[in-house]
């Protein structure tokens, strides 16, 4: 196949794009656009596709074109269909998100080695189902092949065509067009910089230069080399060295909240001219030539309609991204409405849409399943009783009646050594992050469990499938082989339930009854039983209530209590299985992968481990809520599996309520708390204004935003709080809350699928960051990294990250931690943090064990 070339005539007299109606040009410069007669044509499926000027004007308001658009009032388009080509980035649906709400019409979202080029020319030159192109950051390098995919020869042949680079894009325009891709002078990952532009329409009605509050976020290893630019290329945007953390130090001079407003509102300083700008001028007669210190942030093309952003106007904490999306709309526009007949260009436009639109149903990564079978409604009588039973009791404080949630918890299950139990427990509930807890057990008539274990071969080829188990309360045990995977088989479940709503809707929480376990990090690999046979008996209802009934108050821990003691896990007698120096070594080689721009930060982990022999599992757990309590607690236990876990979680995963929203609470950052109060409060403001850990939150906060992007209605989702700090028992952590309305077409089990595994602990971008950690780690994370809560049957789940949690297996206690790997990182420092977040479980432990053991030596 010919590739479209461009012609070799030499520009004079750069154009200076943007100035309208006003365009000084050399007579070379008129004859650009125009096939020189040793010019090749792109040939699409036998069919040649012309790339003259009358197709090809550029984003130039050439004369021809200039005077047809002062002629006739502009028109603006309802929408405009953009392919956003997604690099295999964790950022490519908050750009979806942002271009859903500006375009008025949701993008094609295709991998970049997923269409051939014969499906590009089909659709972008014979359907004509899209006015622009949008290529998404990503990691690698665009000299890589495997890591830029079609992107070079889209934007080589693609001329005719508006294009928008972000990042990896941005440095694929460059290097596509002879530029070089070198390192930075260092790594910039989720840090801000001030941004100088020379009033590129791309910067229209967006301010410039030092303190004018256009503050961007980078995520960039590599860049173009502005030394050795080509005549092709204008550089239109630029910063100095100098970088800033989101909340700059009340010491710094600088204001923190220049941006906060584009965090809820993505709003404009409307009231600066794109053409007042300040800092230091750029020489148009020599593109290339700069001031030291200077790195580039965005290029254009002198004849094509293309563009490159080396910075994410996406990000959360970029200010006026919003407007730069608008102004790469308004490009398409007047290319296009300049380019033909506004009424055949129309009609052609609404003829097309439908294909658009079923090539972008096509490429949707998650479906909607099949509805399974139905259960009778009579078998929701048991829940309708319990909720009847609940109004009985009024609004009395159940804690206060029966002596709070461990008294009601060992009294209920804590016989047997509490086989086959679990708890979701909400032992913190400080500024309501957590307030209801969940429990039971085996003795339910709704009681089964399912254990599922993926198959060698899926493990290998990431493709699912694997061996489920079922037990019911008889304890006769079904076993079959899912094929597609156990979130399908889980999807399925929960969909085959009915229920009426008005039986439920005075409940103040979600939870109506469903599946409560983990899900472990392994089934990353992922990323829908039968219908559930009720009873319309209750006794153990009635047999629960009595029991309640009849226990008496106890004390309870008063949470909130000063900082407790801890000590290391080598201490407490935990080996790693890493040494200290093995563990820096790959926090090292970590930041190698970052410097070559692999990934913007990777969340390296490791495990602990000791034998405890014969303990009391149940009785640890009690024991490290009491030590350290946490508002995604939760105890578990399978007696079949020789498993207890104990988890102390301070971090929710995700939550689904009863009326659409999700909600992620990722935490990023973490400092030990002090010994006295003043010590605290210097800690938590140590950590507030930590450019590294500001860094690492605001990169996970970006993912999410991502992950949610894909699966909620456009425009919803947003971030009410940012890089918040939150205190626990024995550390301060920073905390983010992203939520997002869930699109109706998507199931509970289709969002998790989305976001699973946490982006806190795989790092971004997620699916290579995953593959490196995969070549790091040497053992699996198992529980550890995965999520424990509930699914129910109303379509609402609410999951944690199974982080501070001990796993006791065979006769074993194991605990993993870690941390995220950024360019601002130290090896050693790292290694410290990582030790830090076990100290309060492995002093749980210890503690636990001397008094087991003195309660032993007593007894005897």
């Amino acid at each position: 196949m010919a590739l479209c070339s461009s012609t070799s005539l030499e520009l004079k007299n750069p154009f200076i794009e943007g100035t309208r109606g006003k365009i000084a040009t050399s007579k070379s410069f008129l004859r650009v656009g125009y096939v020189a007669k040793n010019e090749k044509s792109c040939c699409c499926n036998g069919r040649k596709v012309a790339v003259s000027s009358h197709s090809m004007p550029g984003h130039l308001e050439e004369s021809f074109m200039g005077k047809k658009r002062m002629e006739e009032p502009s028109r603006k388009m309802d929408f405009v269909r953009t392919l956003l080509i997604d690099n295999y980035d964790s950022y490519t649906y908050n750009i979806y998100q942002e271009l859903s709400v500006v375009n008025g019409v949701p993008p094609v979202v295709i991998r970049n080695d997923e269409w051939t080029w014969e499906d590009v020319c089909h659709y972008l030159y014979e359907k004509r189902a899209f006015d622009n192109i949008v290529i998404s950051p990503g990691p690698g390098s665009p000299t890589c092949a495997t890591d830029i995919g079609i992107c070079l020869r889209l934007l080589l042949e693609c001329r005719d065509i508006p294009i928008l680079g972000v990042c990896l894009g941005h440095q694929a325009l460059g290097y596509v067009n002879g530029a070089r891709i070198v390192h930075a002078s260092e790594p910039v990952h989720g840090r801000l910089s001030e941004i100088e532009h020379n009033g590129s329409r791309l910067f229209d009605n967006i301010p410039s230069g030092r303190k004018s509050g256009f503050k961007v976020v980078r995520y960039h290893s590599l860049i173009i080399d502005w030394k050795a630019l080509p005549k092709e290329l204008i550089p239109i945007a630029w910063t100095s060295s100098s970088t800033h953390s989101f909340l700059e130090s009340p010491n710094s001079g600088l204001n923190p909240d220049t941006c906060k407003d584009h965090i809820c509102a993505n709003t404009s300083f409307d009231t600066f001219s794109s053409r007042s700008y300040n800092g230091a001028s750029w020489s148009f007669s020599n593109p290339g030539r700069m001031q030291g210190g200077k790195a580039l942030m965005g290029i254009m093309h002198s004849t094509r309609p293309h563009y490159g952003l080396q910075f994410h106007p996406e990000s959360i904490a970029t200010c006026h991204g919003r407007q730069i999306f608008e102004n790469f709309r308004e490009i398409t526009e007047d290319y296009w409405q300049g380019l033909r007949p506004r009424s055949t260009f129309m009609n052609e436009r609404n003829a097309h849409y439908t294909a658009c639109m079923q090539v972008h149903v096509a490429s949707q990564l998650l479906r909607v399943p099949r509805i399974g079978s139905l259960v009778h409604k009579e078998d929701a009588q048991p829940f309708r009783e319990a909720f009847r039973r609940s109004q009985l009791l009024g609004n009395a404080d159940v804690n206060s009646l029966v002596g709070g949630a461990r008294n009601i918890f060992s009294k209920l299950f804590g016989a047997c050594k509490a086989e086959n139990t679990f708890w979701l427990d909400s032992s913190s509930v400080e500024k309501k992050r957590a307030r209801f807890s969940f429990m039971g057990g085996k003795d339910g008539p709704l009681w089964r469990q399912m254990t599922f274990r993926l198959s060698d071969q899926s493990d290998m080829d990431f493709k699912g499938g694997g061996y489920l188990s079922i037990e019911d309360t008889e304890g006769s045990i079904k076993s079959m082989f899912l094929e597609k995977g156990f979130l399908d088989f889980l999807n399925q479940e929960l969909l085959s339930f009915t229920y009426d709503k008005e039986d439920f809707e005075e409940l103040p929480f979600d939870f109506y009854g469903g599946y409560i376990g983990y899900i472990g990090y392994s089934l990353k690999v992922e990323c829908g039983m039968q219908s559930n046979q009720s009873t319309t008996s209750i006794p153990w209802l009635d047999d629960t209530e009595n029991k309640l009934l009849c226990l008496e108050a106890s004390a309870t821990r008063k949470l909130g209590a000063s900082p407790i003691a801890t000590v290391s896990p080598f201490e407490a007698g935990f080996l790693g299985e890493k040494s200290r120096e093995q563990y820096i070594k790959d926090v090292s080689k970590c930041l190698e992968y970052i410097k070559d721009g692999e990934s913007y930060e990777l969340c390296l982990t490791s495990q602990m481990r000791k034998t405890v022999g014969e303990i009391d599992s149940l009785g640890l757990y009690l024991h490290l809520r009491d030590k350290n309590p946490a508002p995604y607690a939760a105890w578990l236990n399978f007696s079949n599996e020789d498993l207890c876990i104990c988890c102390s979680s301070p971090e929710r995963f995700l939550r689904l309520d009863r009326n659409g929203i999700l909600e992620a609470k990722p935490i990023k950052g973490t400092i030990a708390r002090g010994v006295t109060p003043e010590e605290d409060e210097q800690l938590k403001l140590k950590l507030q204004y930590s450019e590294k850990d500001q860094a690492e939150n605001l990169m996970i906060v970006d993912l999410l935003r991502n992950d949610l992007g894909r699966v909620c209605e456009p425009g919803s989702v947003h971030v009410p709080h940012l890089m918040e700090v939150e205190s626990y028992a024995t550390v301060h952590t920073m905390v983010s809350t992203i939520r997002g309305k869930k699109k109706s077409n998507v199931s509970a089990v289709d969002s998790v699928r989305a976001a699973f595994p946490g982006g806190s602990m795989t790092g971004a971008p997620k699916l290579r960051s995953m593959e490196l950690l995969d070549s790091l780690e040497s053992s699996s994370r198992g529980i550890y990294s995965g999520s424990i809560g509930f699914f129910s049957y109303n379509q609402t789940f609410d999951l944690n990250i199974v982080i501070r949690t001990i796993i006791i297996h065979d006769s074993e206690a194991s605990m993993g931690a870690g941390g995220a790997v950024v360019a601002l990182s130290n090896p050693e420092d790292e290694y410290d943090e990582m030790v830090l977040k076990t100290r309060a479980s492995a002093s749980a432990v210890r503690d636990f064990q001397l008094d087991q053991n003195q309660n032993q030596t007593f007894t005897l």
